[in-house]
C-alpha cells in the first residue's frame, strides 16, 4: 500500500520524523553534558531543541496518522502501525512533560531525573523507530502498492518478499 500523505511522490511521514528524533537525541547529549559540567548555555539550547522537536512531532505523528488509517484492519501491519503510534506518541509525551517542567523552572536546565525521563523516551523513539522500519522495511507500507502486509515479523529471519502470500 502506498502513502496518502506525499510531496512529489515522496511519503511526507518519514521526512518529517528525522527531524524531532534528532532534536532530541542532540538535547539528551547537551542535557548529559551541562550536568557534567559542560558551558552552561547547552540546557539552554537543549530546552529549545524539545520545544522544536515537539513540534515536529505532531506534524510527524499528524502525516502518519493519515496514513495509519489506511492500513487494512486485521493485518500485521495494522498491529505495527498502532504499535508505531502508540510508542511514538509515548515518546512525545515524556519530552512534552520535561518541557512544562523545564519551562515552569526558573532555569530551562534539567536535572538528574529529568535527563533520566528523556533517556526512557529516547529508547522508546529507538523501539518506535523500529516498528516504523518494520512497516516500511518488511512490510512495505508506504513504498510498495504490492506490499505484504501480513509478513512475518523480521526478527524471526528470511526475507519478506520469499514469504510473501
Amino acid at each position: 500500500m502506498e502513502s496518502r500523505v506525499k510531496i512529489m511522490g515522496h511519503p511526507v511521514h518519514p521526512m518529517l520524523v528525522m527531524f524531532p528524533v534528532a532534536l532530541f537525541v542532540t538535547a539528551v547529549i547537551f542535557d548529559v553534558i551541562d550536568i557534567l559540567g559542560g558551558p552552561r548555555f547547552l540546557g539552554e539550547v537543549a530546552y529549545w531543541n524539545i520545544v522544536v522537536g515537539l513540534i515536529g512531532g505532531v506534524f510527524a505523528a499528524a502525516a502518519g496518522a493519515v496514513d495509519l488509517r489506511a492500513i487494512p484492519r486485521h493485518t500485521r501491519a495494522k498491529r505495527i502501525g498502532v504499535a508505531h503510534a502508540l510508542t511514538n506518541s509515548a515518546v512525545i509525551v515524556l519530552f512534552a512533560a520535561v518541557w512544562a517542567v523545564r519551562m515552569a523552572a526558573d532555569h530551562r536546565t534539567a536535572g538528574g531525573a529529568l535527563i533520566a525521563i528523556e533517556i526512557v523516551a529516547i529508547v522508546g523513539a529507538g523501539l518506535g523507530a523500529w516498528f516504523g522500519g518494520e512497516l516500511v522495511d518488511r512490510l512495505g507500507v508506504g513504498v510498495d502498492p504490492n506490499a505484504n502486509l501480513d509478513a512475518p515479523s523480521s526478527l524471526r529471519g528470511g526475507p519478506a518478499s520469499r514469504l510473501a502470500k
